[in-house]
């Protein structure tokens, strides 16, 4: 009898509505009140948005656990494993190429934004005061030095080869005018050494932690529409099969709002700027946070 008495007391406390003040369900997405959702997490700027984004969550009866890391490896891990339901610290092209590597099943359940690379001053404040022999930080890992290479070619401080994209090197310098000398380095110690160079090309995380308003002090910024701003969308990423679980799609959802938008807008000065879906035959594309 014990047994039966208590389900049936909680039905009749429910029918009573003795909480009237209880945070009501997350009907968009059947998502029941009082649900924690977990997510892996980088410092700045992703947990920095995940708790603004959870005050709204709160309201509808979801809680963020953030869990903040300082590496791109631990959180995909937890979230391969199951210990963690998803993570939001890393681009898709990561994404993509950590699977490759590792054998994980990692999918993408939402693009939220993007941080675009910036040529940052150091002894020099201004390209046209770039000289002979001047050197200029890039990030060294495989990612991010592509895309270093294709914004110093855009502002016409080099040029590359033809076949050179995404993954371009400084093997694949053809033209260098000014004998530039592109120094190799971790994306995380550029900062430090941006008083001993020229210049230096920096993520937007890493521009944001050395204190530079992308806006203001940026000498060249990543164009929103470019290649590298849609291929280095910072995403949701869950362990396949979750790409559509309640909890997650409720999260991606208030992460595409416009609150979320403004928020960004605000706070980073163009250092992370919300991702806009690419525009077909004049409409936005279809915006699937599952689909890849």
């Amino acid at each position: 009898m014990k047994k039966l008495l208590v389900p049936a007391l909680a039905i009749l406390l429910a029918a009573c509505g003795s909480d009237d003040k209880a945070p009501a369900p997350d009907k968009a997405t059947n998502v029941p009140e009082n649900r924690v959702i977990t997510v892996a997490a980088s410092p700045t700027p992703h947990a920095e948005i995940l708790e603004e984004a959870a005050k709204n969550l709160k309201t509808r009866g979801i809680t963020v656990d953030i869990k903040v890391f300082d590496d791109y490896v631990q959180p995909n891990n937890v979230v391969e494993s199951g210990e963690i339901l998803a993570n939001y610290m890393q681009h898709e092209l990561y994404l993509h190429n950590f699977n490759h590597d590792r054998g994980t099943h990692l999918k993408v359940a939402g693009r939220i934004h993007y941080e675009p690379l910036g040529i940052y001053p150091g002894k020099k404040n201004r390209l046209e005061d770039l000289g002979p022999g001047d050197h200029i930080g890039i990030p060294n890992d495989t990612t991010n030095e592509g895309r270093a290479l294709l914004l110093l070619q855009d502002n016409g401080l080099i040029k590359l080869t033809s076949e050179a994209g995404l993954t371009a090197s400084v093997k694949d310098v053809a033209e260098n005018p000014k004998n530039l000398q592109l120094v190799e380095l971790e994306a995380a110690q550029l900062p430090r050494v941006k008083d001993q160079m020229a210049m230096v090309v920096l993520n937007g995380n890493y521009a944001l932690t050395a204190g530079f308003n992308a806006k203001n002090d940026a000498v060249a910024l990543e164009n929103a529409d470019s290649m590298a701003a849609l291929t280095y969308v910072n995403v949701i990423a869950v362990r396949e099969g979750n790409e559509n679980n309640p909890l997650v799609k409720s999260l991606v959802s208030e992460l595409r709002s416009d609150h979320i938008r403004e928020f960004i807008e605000g706070r980073y000065s163009g250092a992370v700027q919300f991702y806009r879906e690419p525009v077909k035959n004049d409409k936005p594309a279809d915006d699937n946070p599952a689909a890849e």
